[in-house]
């Protein structure tokens, strides 16, 4: 592996929970347009905070939800809805581990 290489896979952005991110900031961040925000929002995949897309606020945890959905139909060709499935049947499982105790 080059030094170049190492660089771009040590590159990355800290993203605070705490900090409401604009639909500009967000789309920037996760390398998407409004267009795709407003699916995945529509989906119900991502709920922000505000009546309509100028006042939209999201919190941090949006941009794994997005950046999941993006990845989705980047490299398997799944949908905005087939992918709301695929985060609702991980969450389902995830609740169902931590009700057996697993991790």
């Amino acid at each position: 592996m080059t030094d170049k290489n190492l660089l771009s896979l040590l590159t990355g952005e800290v993203v605070e929970e705490c900090k409401p991110l604009t639909l500009v900031e967000l789309c920037q961040i996760c390398d998407s347009s409004v267009e795709q925000i407003t699916e995945i929002v529509e989906e119900g995949i991502v709920d922000p905070q505000g009546a309509d897309s100028d006042s939209w606020l999201f919190h941090g945890v949006s941009v794994g939800r997005i950046r999941f959905v993006l990845r989705m139909e980047r490299d398997l060709g799944v949908n905005t809805a087939g992918s709301a499935l695929v985060i609702e049947l991980l969450e389902e499982l995830a609740f169902v581990r931590t009700q057996l105790g697993e991790k």
